[in-house]
């Protein structure tokens, strides 16, 4: 084994010490530090070309990533392994109180044993076992560990059969414009240096997944993850006839109950499931305060996947939509009938049936109507959009939605189905490829081989959990799963847009081999130091030498 613990330790707090909050100044320092960093190891003293500060492609924001590569002595082999992790964190102000000292570790446990934390927290912060801090769990241990990973091999390239490449990358906590940024790099030393890519490893946090849970996790492949959003129409009127509309936040309050925690939307794959989709946004889009219901409603939900196309999503989606849809109007009906007995008024009834169309569908309807005149006023309209910086891609794509339906001819109540933000996709890891079993195979050796130097269950499974930039070292979706994304994505090519073949070109399999630990994105975030600073380094070194060295 390694004897690393102690150095990944002094790296882990050099990096935790530096206040790196997303889309902040202090994911540049971040990198610039890193990058400095890196370039004290003699190897790239030696070799300062194969060390790159690497901007993002972004317009409004400078940032950047940190690059770097190991060619190893051992032979000739041109398969290389990629160890990538996120350096930017979220916010502090959760600490409160202790917020200055919450990128301090040793101040900060100093501080929080003078508070009366769970039962359990108490526990371990007196054990000395743990590291309280904003990113050592999420994710700077483990970039620490690919840093102490990277600085061995450059000290020993004579024990390297092939090449590592070493990626920190910014934007992780928002929209992975720092990964989406490093693939075409990646792509560069792919065709520069022949790299082979055979495997990336990533190493993002680990938890409990229950109550009680005692397994530290390792992830084959990842979960992919959707931003399905609905705009919904209804029927305008004073709310003193409130029955002769039809409001749209009735249509949206029934749509939310019929998707929110619907476990017909799990999805199953490799004996692993899926959480059910969950809201993130629910609003009307009236900009005042009228007595006139509401012209429009938009709302959207987390959707997680793991075998499913975003196509298929849609398509689920869509039929839950329309019976969302017929719920509404059919309680909607029940209610006026029973309004009408106890207020001795007739009852009209209504004539509106259930409507549910993709963007796609209502802009190839619109473009058939209207030609030239409708895509050159959108084109117009969303250049000019794109100058409010207060909106985010998911606002923009609704209001690109909004006025696309203004063409509409037919302005009966409505619900229009679309994309508004990053698909991330998901990642499968069946072994079907060579590469591929030989990752699987290597990581099993790994886990066996350590599991008797450590007191819990080291338990693989198929499917990481949470969004992260794994998704994009391949893709697992075929071209009408794309399509269905640019396609239903209001904001596609003005406000947002994803190479996805740049990742089809990357290609390459990926893991996460992550540190363990408990409340990530909270206040009381900690790490597990005997599992996240000696067996994440060890068990990614065995994967790392399998990889680059079994025959296949």
């Amino acid at each position: 084994m390694l004897h690393c613990r102690d150095e990944v330790l002094t790296f882990t707090k050099q990096l935790v010490n530096i206040e790196s909050i997303v889309n902040t100044d202090g994911e540049k320092v971040m990198a610039h530090s890193l990058y400095t960093l890196i370039s004290t190891f003699p190897y790239f003293s030696d070799n300062p070309s194969q060390l790159i500060l690497s901007p993002t492609d972004e317009e409004d924001r400078e940032r950047y990533n940190v690059l770097a590569y190991v060619k190893g002595k051992k032979g000739n082999s041109r398969r290389t392994v990629i160890l990538m992790g996120h350096m930017d964190t979220v916010g502090t102000d959760d600490f409160n109180a202790l917020q200055d000292v919450a990128c301090s570790p040793d101040e900060l446990m100093e501080a929080l044993k003078n508070e009366e934390l769970p039962e359990g927290t108490a526990k371990v912060l007196e054990s000395g076992g743990w590291m309280f801090g904003r990113g050592v769990l999420d994710m700077k241990s483990g970039v620490a560990s690919h840093l102490y990973l990277l600085k061995y091999y450059s000290e020993h390239p004579e024990e390297l059969e092939g090449n590592l490449v070493f990626l920190s990358e910014c934007d992780e906590e928002d929209g992975s414009n720092g990964m989406l940024s490093a693939i075409k790099i990646l792509n560069a030393w792919k065709e520069e240096h022949s790299f082979d890519y055979v495997a990336a490893i990533n190493a993002d946090f680990v938890s409990p997944r229950f109550e009680g849970d005692e397994n530290r996790y390792i992830y084959k492949g990842t979960v992919g993850k959707l931003l399905p959003s609905f705009f919904i129409t209804g029927s305008e009127t004073h709310v003193g006839s409130c029955f002769e509309g039809l409001d749209p936040n009735f249509i949206a309050a029934e749509l939310t109950r019929q998707i929110n925690y619907n476990p017909e939307l799990c999805n199953e794959a490799y004996g692993e499931t899926t959480v059910p989709p969950v809201s993130l946004k629910q609003t009307d889009l009236k900009p005042t305060y009228t007595v006139q219901t509401a012209l429009s409603a938009y709302v959207y939900y987390n959707f997680f996947i793991h075998s499913w196309s975003p196509k298929d999503v849609l398509d689920k989606l869509k039929v839950q939509a329309h019976t969302a849809f017929q719920n509404a109007l059919s309680s909607y009906d029940e209610r006026h009938r029973q309004y009408c007995a106890i207020s001795k008024e007739p009852y009209a009834g209504h004539n509106w049936k259930p409507r549910v169309l993709t963007y796609e569908e209502m802009e190839q309807g619109l473009i058939s109507n209207w030609g030239e005149s409708f895509t050159s006023h959108m084109s117009d309209f969303k250049h000019t959009l794109k100058l409010d910086s207060s909106l985010d891609t998911r606002m923009f794509a609704a209001r690109v939605v909004e006025e696309a339906w203004k063409w509409m001819e037919d302005k009966s109540p409505a619900i229009i189905l679309f994309y508004s933000s990053l698909y991330s996709p998901r990642i499968e890891l069946s072994g079907g490829k060579p590469e591929e079993k030989a990752l699987i195979e290597g990581l099993e050796k790994a886990v066996n081989d350590l599991q008797p130097h450590y007191p819990h269950p080291i338990v693989t499974r198929s499917f990481f959990p949470y969004i992260s930039d794994m998704s994009f070292t391949a893709l697992s979706d075929d071209e009408e799963g794309v399509h269905a994304v640019s396609k239903n994505n209001p904001g596609w090519g003005t406000k947002h847009f994803v190479n996805y073949e740049d990742i089809r070109k990357l290609n390459v399999p990926v893991i996460n081999i992550g540190p363990y630990g408990e409340d990530a994105h909270k206040r009381l975030e900690r790490m597990e130091m005997q599992y996240s600073l000696e067996m994440v380094p060890n068990i990614t070194n065995r994967v790392i030498q399998h990889v680059l060295t079994t025959e296949y």
